[in-house]
């Protein structure tokens, strides 16, 4: 008799929010190609989808993600594959962290224990970082001869300026204590609070205006690629009045004279 073997990735939709959960705890959620795919498409899927508001992304077990699976890595042996090949598949499966940056959508990465290389890089990649007192979070590429992927170096340096030389090349491990204070972890809670801090707040978020999120997060975005002040102002005077004509600025309104509090569509 063959038993079925569980899921890579884990995708659970619940109250507008979709929690994504990576699932390899025996291997402290290692990345392989099946996982990353896997990741793509629900990213791809969920960016689209009205029923999402909000999206998390955690790992299974005692980590959220030890990076690349290095130990398959090896076993692969030499690829028969050209550089551009290997570069093209690689850049394919790196888009799920453009898609937790830039999906019109809140995205909230939940850690605890090692939060490595790859794994760093799609942590970093969410809007909201929350850990755990256990967790432990590396760039690690170094450390295996690699340089980076998955934006690591570019969302580093947008988290921590200057400070992503010294993190990438060294690759200290940081506690949770130490990831807050360099401002990459946004929030610090027990382990055991993990999942219901991280409930809360996406819960908190899912509620919210999703396309003046998605507007925030626009406007955000083009300023982490370099706009002038001005080219800023005119895309924020736009979508500022893109979201005065949605109706939940209306609901808002309304709630407002009503003297209660709004009950957001996300429409």
């Amino acid at each position: 008799m063959t038993t079925e073997k569980p899921p890579v990735l884990i995708e659970s939709l619940e109250n507008a929010v979709l929690t994504l959960t990576m699932n390899r705890p025996e291997r402290l959620n290692a990345l392989t190609p099946p996982l990353l795919m896997s990741l793509l498409q629900a990213l791809r899927k969920a960016s689209l989808n009205p029923q999402v508001r909000a999206v998390v992304l955690t790992g299974a077990g005692r980590a959220f993600c030890a990076g690349g699976d290095v130990k398959e890595m090896a076993a692969a042996g030499v690829s028969v594959q050209t550089l551009e090949e290997r570069a093209a598949h690689l850049r394919e499966a790196m888009d799920s962290a453009r898609l937790l940056r830039e999906m019109p959508k809140p995205t909230i990465a939940l850690a605890r224990g090692p939060v490595m290389g790859a794994g760093f890089s799609l942590a970093l990649a969410c809007d909201i970082l929350v850990v755990s007192d256990s967790v432990k979070i590396s760039t690690s590429f170094i450390s295996v001869g690699l340089s980076s992927d998955y934006g690591g170096n570019w969302l580093l340096a947008q988290r921590v300026g200057a400070r992503a030389r010294w993190l990438s090349m060294l690759s200290p491990v940081l506690s949770a204590e130490e990831a807050a204070r360099a401002g990459i972890a946004d929030m610090v809670v027990p382990d055991a609070e993990l999942e219901t801090e991280g409930n809360r707040l996406a819960s908190q978020l899912a509620s919210a205006p999703t396309l003046a999120i998605g507007h925030i997060k626009a406007n955000l975005n083009a300023v982490e690629s370099g706009v002038t002040l001005g080219r800023a102002m005119d895309d924020e005077a736009l979508r500022q009045m893109r979201c005065v004509m949605t109706e939940d600025h209306r609901e808002a309104a309304a709630a407002f004279v009503e003297k209660r509090a709004p009950r957001f569509a996300g429409r």
